[in-house]
């Protein structure tokens, strides 16, 4: 991951992950503005390759785990985490991720948002995940 200044004006920067979709779309992997780290969307997309096809809780492991390096990246910690979205594609897939989320969070007890979606950007794609971290 790399970081970019926002503006000399400005307290934030931007995190980038290199990953493919930040370019094609024109966003940041997070942004970091004054305590917060606000992390785009993650999918379990590495090197441009989707991993663990047909597993919602291994996408969502490494999904966490690439919004949690953008968390790091801003200066914070899985402990700063007070927010987690996830959007899944299917019903039967909100335990899976659940659990997922609970084996990362269970100390930390962020606020928490699950969404079922028609789809997400590449049909292997099964869950993805935003992450909000806040210094106290």
């Amino acid at each position: 991951m790399s970081i970019s200044s926002i503006g000399m004006e400005s307290t934030g920067y931007r995190v980038f992950s290199g990953g493919i979709w930040e370019e094609k779309y024109g966003y940041a992997r997070a942004v970091v503005a004054g305590g917060r780290v606000i992390v785009s969307g993650c999918t379990a997309t590495v090197d441009g390759e989707v991993r663990h096809v047909g597993d919602p809780h291994r996408q969502a492991l490494t999904a966490i785990e690439i919004a949690l390096e953008a968390v790091l990246m801003g200066g914070l910690t899985r402990e700063d985490v007070v927010m987690v979205r996830y959007y899944v594609v299917e019903q039967r897939h909100f335990d899976p991720v659940g659990k997922a989320i609970h084996a990362v969070f269970a100390k930390v007890r962020p606020a928490c948002t699950g969404v079922r979606v028609a789809g997400l950007v590449d049909p292997r794609m099964l869950v993805e995940i935003e992450i909000e971290a806040l210094r106290t």
